[in-house]
């Protein structure tokens, strides 16, 4: 079978549906990707060479004031024209790139985001649509909590969806009059779940416990999915961190902060204090100039599946593939995040209480101590251990959301195959 693979977003984003997409080429189908400009070179070093640009740098997107500082503009006007500047640029590119690519394709494959165009094309070509959802992105009564009947939660999340769809509905209507398919009057997130789209939970319900009976099994769970990638410092990081005491993780991934020195002089000077060794990820951040205390390692990328194990906590932003890779590692977790989904999965590590979290513009020296000696609390560690042991695997995520692709194109293929 032929099935295409388009998602938007930054390496957390695209590389859940690129573990995938690698696991449906080993199975034998035909896979092609579309993913942002900036990442065709992560997608090319797993064999998706011929993987085409979509849309605009994510890159750009994670460090522009519409994403970051959004609570900083009081004008609704503002609000609302960076809102449309930011979901809408680059659709009509990622209309033209996929329109092209799904032609005699069986299935489509999307993320959490930008959905709307993938459902367009996939709605043109008449072939069925996949997701995989990041977080609980649909009705349901854990994100909006109220001591009110269901309904209250389910409105709520139909008015988060009608204002998302008048952010595109201008750039929506303009695609579909680009397709040649009708105009249409209901929101785009229940055009989605209405046209019978598999929603597949990439994360395991265990964060969210009852969700599977709330959606009546609708919207099925594997658990999160990674390519588990080697880095070129897995050698360098396991060597420092045998030579002394497990240290405490840091790494922001994608999220850029106003001053990475800063955040590094904090972070050295609460460990010093606290008597820990602190592993810095720099991600996105510029590290090369800043000098390095002995208690402290600045490092690029690291193979979190294999680090996270071997150290005493995890301190991240909160996205939803590192917070389940902390979770695996039975580690405590300290999300310190920043926007997007990352408040969604801060809350749910406090709840749990398997680490605690705060917002990262409010962190201080004072308060990054306490968050640290709350995560390394003999009963939170006890905790961090024993839910991990319940977690799915990265294996056993990865094949259960092939099945399932595979279990909805056949489904669609078999009627067409008859005749």
């Amino acid at each position: 079978m032929k099935i295409v693979v388009a998602v938007h977003g930054t390496r957390g984003d695209v590389e859940p549906c690129a573990a995938v997409a690698r696991e449906l080429r080993d199975r034998g189908h035909d896979v092609r990707m579309a993913v942002p400009p900036n990442l065709i070179g992560f997608v090319a070093s797993i064999g998706f060479t011929d993987a085409v640009p979509y849309g605009v740098d994510s890159q750009q997107q994670v460090e522009s004031d519409a994403f970051q500082n959004y609570w900083q503009f009081h004008n609704p006007l503002t609000v609302a024209r960076k809102a449309i500047d930011y979901y809408t640029a680059g659709w009509t590119d990622m209309n033209a790139a996929l329109t092209d690519l799904a032609a005699e394709a069986d299935l489509i494959l999307t993320g959490t985001t930008y959905q709307e165009v993938a459902a367009n094309v996939a709605e043109r070509h008449q072939i069925p649509l996949a997701a995989l959802h990041y977080f609980p992105n649909r009705p349901n009564s854990q994100l909006i909590p109220v001591p009110a009947p269901h309904w209250v939660a389910k409105s709520g999340f139909a008015v988060i969806e009608w204002g998302l769809w008048r952010v595109s509905k201008k750039a929506e209507d303009e695609q579909r009059r680009t397709l040649g398919l009708p105009q249409t009057k209901v929101r785009s997130a229940k055009r989605v779940v209405d046209s019978g789209t598999l929603e597949i939970q990439a994360y395991d319900e265990l964060f969210y416990p009852g969700l599977t009976e709330e959606w009546n099994g609708s919207r099925p769970f594997t658990g999160a999915i990674t390519l588990g990638l080697q880095t070129a410092t897995d050698d360098e990081v396991t060597s420092w961190i045998s030579a002394g005491k497990p240290p405490i993780y840091f790494g922001f991934g994608s999220m850029p902060v106003q001053s990475p020195a800063d955040a590094v002089s904090m972070i050295t000077e609460v460990c010093a204090e606290l008597g820990e060794r602190a592993l810095i990820s720099s991600g996105v951040w510029e590290l090369d100039e800043i000098p390095q205390a002995d208690h402290v390692k600045l490092v690029g990328a690291v193979n979190h599946a294999a680090v996270f194990p071997t150290c005493r906590a995890v301190v991240h932003h909160g996205g939803a593939g590192t917070t389940a890779a902390g979770a695996r590692a039975g580690v405590p977790t300290l999300v310190l995040w920043v926007s997007a989904d990352q408040p969604v999965w801060a809350r749910q590590v406090k709840k749990l209480k398997i680490g605690t979290s705060q917002r990262f513009t409010r962190i201080t020296k004072k308060s990054l101590t306490e968050a640290l000696r709350t995560v390394l609390d003999p009963a939170v560690v006890a905790r961090a251990r024993d839910f991990a042991a319940r977690l799915a695997t990265p294996e056993q995520s990865v094949n259960a959301a092939a099945d399932l692709i595979e279990k909805k194109a056949q489904e669609h293929k078999a009627p067409r195959l008859s005749h």
